[in-house]
């Protein structure tokens, strides 16, 4: 009963055990991101100039390569993200044939569990779009992380009504990032 109660305050970080870390953190300005497996971890700024937007999208890409419907991202400036550790067990994987605008995209994804951390496009390569979901306090997801912006609203299933109050965009001219 405690973790629900955790929960509903937002005040404070939510960290349930979630990966196999268990060692993720949140601050005022600053939190972790960690994979399934616990071996990559970043830290990312929770707040600007560092933390740029937040933004589901449901373009054909994201659904792929999360294996969702959409994906819930967020962009930092890539000067504030840090690799805490395990750099060197990313792996990645660039294209550009699926990706809306042409550009080319670099995904970076953990080489032991396959937990994809972040993106980063050929348009803005100062920037890298990281996975809500890989956040560890719960709490930024419902807070400073809420999705402000949904893309490609032509290619949302029909069961997913959207997320509430956020801007809507038929396809991703919102930004540079497909």
């Amino acid at each position: 009963m405690a973790a629900a109660a955790a929960a509903t305050d937002t005040s404070k970080p939510y960290i349930p055990l979630n990966s196999g870390a268990g060692d993720g953190w949140s601050k005022e300005d600053e939190a972790t991101a960690t994979c399934f497996c616990g071996t990559v971890q970043l830290a990312f700024p929770t707040q600007g100039p560092g933390l740029i937007s937040s933004f589901v999208c449901n373009c054909t890409d994201c659904r792929k390569i999360t294996a969702s419907m959409f994906a819930s991202n967020f962009i930092v400036d890539s000067k504030y993200l840090t690799h805490v550790r395990g750099r060197d067990n990313l792996t990645s994987y660039s294209q550009s044939h699926t990706i809306a605008s042409g550009n080319t995209m670099t995904n970076h994804f953990c080489s032991t569990c396959g937990t994809l951390l972040y993106r980063v496009s050929s348009r803005s390569p100062g920037q890298s779009v990281l996975r809500i979901g890989t956040v560890d306090d719960f709490n930024l997801h419902e807070t400073k992380l809420r999705p402000q912006v949904e893309l490609f609203v032509k290619d949302r299933v029909s069961w997913f009504t959207g997320v509430e109050g956020a801007k809507q965009v038929e396809d991703g001219a919102w930004g540079d990032f497909h």
